[in-house]
């Protein structure tokens, strides 16, 4: 049968979701955590991958196995036997063709910025002390969400087939002494929120007028846009997939 498990981890002590060849990876402990509990190896294909030191709240991943009979009671096992920044939230039956990257149709990330310095939030937030313009900073995201080729914010050398995402929300708020940047789009590119974030941040600085911003999304050039943001204050919030993947348990 196929399974999609819910996860949530703090990133600071991983290279990210994905296995890497010498650097420890929340794929590699999950794994090597659920091959251990099943005696059996287990693979599991993730939605996407995080980069190393970013965080997620909501991360779904697939795998196959035979019928689960109690998943409350394996959930608790799991997570006793996983360290503690990362965590099983859930684990759901669905169709054996569900496939945890290949269905999810929007992806949605947080970016949090702390206004002042915060002992509390230095692993979680980006630490800055003189605020943005915040406005400016909403207009420029504005343009996002009437663009589509977003190489310009991509990593270089990245190995992809298209450059085109759908950007369906992109703004920030100001909660107490936090600004917050949401952005959900059906798919994302290699570091491409760090480099908005980064981006953005130069036009709430005014570095960047809106006008070149404008010209940014429109050159496709990485080094033209801003430099990225820190990956310790990027969360993957949400992923999202159709009800007719799952299985009514």
């Amino acid at each position: 049968m196929r399974y999609f498990i819910e996860i949530a981890y703090n990133g600071k002590n991983y290279f990210g979701w994905q296995r890497q060849p010498e650097q420890l990876s929340v794929q590699q402990v999950l794994e090597e955590t659920l091959s251990t509990l099943f005696r059996k190896e287990i693979k599991l294909t993730g939605a996407g991958r995080t980069d190393t030191g970013v965080h997620a709240k909501q991360l779904f991943a697939h795998f196959d196995f035979e019928e689960i009979e109690n998943k409350e009671a394996l959930i608790f096992r799991i997570n006793s036997f996983l360290p503690k920044d990362i965590s099983v939230k859930n684990i759901f039956n669905v169709k054996e063709d569900a496939h945890a990257r290949f269905h999810a149709v929007e992806r949605e990330y947080e970016y949090i910025i702390s206004l002042g310095k915060d002992p509390f939030s230095e692993d979680f937030a980006f630490q800055i002390h003189n605020p943005p313009n915040v406005e400016l900073m909403n207009q420029a995201a504005e343009m996002l969400l009437h663009h589509k080729d977003f190489q310009c914010f991509s990593r270089s050398k990245t190995d992809v087939k298209t450059y085109n995402c759908t950007i369906v929300k992109a703004h920030w708020e100001t909660k107490n002494n936090t600004l917050i940047f949401t952005i959900a789009a059906d798919r994302f590119l290699r570091n491409m929120v760090r480099a908005i974030v980064g981006t953005l941040l130069n036009v709430g600085y005014e570095k960047t007028s809106l006008e070149d911003f404008k010209e940014i999304l429109k050159g496709k050039s990485r080094e033209a846009a801003g430099a990225s943001a820190p990956a310790h204050g990027l969360y993957l919030t949400k992923v999202f997939y159709p009800k007719s993947i799952f299985l009514e348990e």
